[in-house]
């Protein structure tokens, strides 16, 4: 995932009986804040309009137009009333510019000793008539925290900050292209899912069976730059236990292959067949290039979980942080309300916060031996506030289902190898009866940190996919 700076379309909107110097004082410190705040903005230059702002019809078709000129440029949409504000204006803008991007409104508080005819704004009232024309035209929205509050409130801080988020998932996701490398493991048959319900959606799922990764990896000279530096990478990446140089030489070599493709086929996020052919044809587990593409926000979800990794990319997008997969594996006890999730593990290094061990599979490496397994990222992940999310396609109903939720990561020891994340959820048991009576896989993505907020309103408000939201 490339990190762009946000840009948002501005629209300060006003009326005509009321004092028209509230928006253009507000146009200023609307587009200072959000300069302060790092994002860059596209509006209306001021002389265009008789106030500089946006009222009736003919401002509209002006910043409409302005906005299509500028739409590449435009990740969301800004409203702001510092007084009633003229709808109409307003809506048509939206409509006319097409531009199908996430739209945030925001009212102005009035004061209660600044009500005379002169200096009263009566935005709370206004916001009312500009949500209802948005909603009479079928343009989704986002709400502040407040229906009104001063523009130098902290609240519109945070208000902009997750709506920018929300802006970041709703784009991210819209033409994602997947890479699904290799098949699914036979035993797998919960990561089936439908490649037509995503193309509905505007996701895109790229397929290259495992042997022309294991062919490209087999055909890089070992003594190349390249390899050279991935080998560097990876002993840096971790403590390394191996048997022999020559097992971290083979994954460097795997790593770069599956890097060239997914760069040759325009491919944001992955999944990888990770057992057992790349083990038993090639000889080494594909973990740590799974989780050093993670650290770089391009997840990578095992078992070719196309579903688990659009999920962690979502996560991702949402936080800026690296995503995990992991599995809901055990029972803590009798404490109903923990779970210990793990897996391998691929977790991208920052996920866990701690020091990590790279070696060989656990399980696997009992089955198939430690030369041919080597690639595992061991560790316990820190405690600390999490968020999780799963997405699946419903292929019976034609839908895309998810799940989210928050909880803590404990600091709770438990005694078992590869990646370990003891959690603790709220009426843990309640969820586990709605994912097992929806049909949810047995994968979940999680990221550090609460941003289930912010996932909502993209997935259930922007993009309309099935949402529950578990407390």
């Amino acid at each position: 995932m490339e990190l762009k700076k946000q840009s948002f379309g501005v629209i300060i909107a006003t009326r005509n009986i009321f004092n028209f110097k509230l928006a253009v004082d507000a146009r200023t410190k609307v587009l200072d804040k959000l300069s302060k705040m790092g994002f860059d903005t596209v509006i209306l230059p001021g002389e265009d309009t008789p106030t500089g702002n946006i009222e009736g019809y003919e401002d509209a078709v002006k910043c409409a137009r302005y906005f299509k000129q500028n739409a590449e440029k435009i990740d969301g949409i800004i409203v702001v009333l510092p007084n009633f504000g003229d709808e109409l204006g307003v809506v048509n803008t939206i409509k006319m510019a097409g531009l199908n991007v996430p739209v945030l409104v925001q009212a102005v508080d009035d004061d209660n000793d600044k009500v005379d005819v002169k200096s009263r704004r009566d935005a709370f009232c206004g916001k009312l008539s500009v949500c209802n024309n948005l909603y009479q035209y079928g343009i989704k929205f986002t709400d502040t925290e407040s229906h009104t509050y001063s523009l130098d409130s902290d609240a519109f801080i945070r208000d902009i900050l997750k709506f920018a988020s929300v802006c970041r998932v709703v784009k991210g996701l819209k033409g994602l292209r997947v890479g699904a490398i290799g098949t699914r493991p036979i035993g797998f048959q919960t990561m089936r899912f439908s490649e037509k319900i995503l193309q509905q959606a505007d996701i895109t799922v790229v397929p290259v069976d495992m042997s022309e990764i294991i062919g490209a990896a087999e055909k890089i000279d070992s003594n190349a730059p390249e390899v050279v530096e991935k080998v560097e990478a990876i002993q840096n990446y971790g403590t390394c236990n191996i048997l022999h140089k020559g097992q971290i030489s083979k994954q460097a070599r795997f790593g770069l292959a599956v890097e060239n493709w997914i760069a040759d086929n325009n491919i944001n996020i992955s999944a990888l067949q990770c057992w057992e052919s790349i083990e038993k044809n090639y000889g080494c587990a594909a973990c740590v290039t799974m989780s050093m593409m993670g650290e770089k926000l391009m997840p990578s979800a095992c078992e070719v979980d196309v579903m688990g990794t659009i999920g962690m990319y979502a996560l991702a997008l949402a936080s800026q942080k690296p995503s995990a997969l992991l599995d809901w594996n055990n029972n803590f006890a009798e404490d109903r309300n923990k779970v210990v999730c793990t897996h391998c593990s691929n977790y991208p290094k920052s996920f866990f916060e701690n020091e990590i061990e790279i070696g060989s599979l656990d399980i696997l490496g009992t089955v198939l031996g430690q030369e041919d397994t080597f690639g595992a990222v061991k560790g316990k992940v820190a405690p600390g506030r999490m968020t999780y999310f799963r997405v699946s396609t419903d292929d019976t109903k034609g839908t895309i289902k998810t799940y989210l939720g928050e909880g803590v990561i404990t600091d709770d020891p438990y005694g078992m190898d590869g990646g370990i994340a003891v959690c603790e959820i709220p009426n843990l048991q309640n969820l586990m009866k709605y994912m097992c009576k929806n049909g949810f896989e047995h994968h979940v993505g999680m990221v550090r940190g609460h941003v289930a907020e912010i996932l909502e309103e993209a997935i259930g408000n922007y993009l309309g996919w099935e949402i529950y939201k578990h407390q």
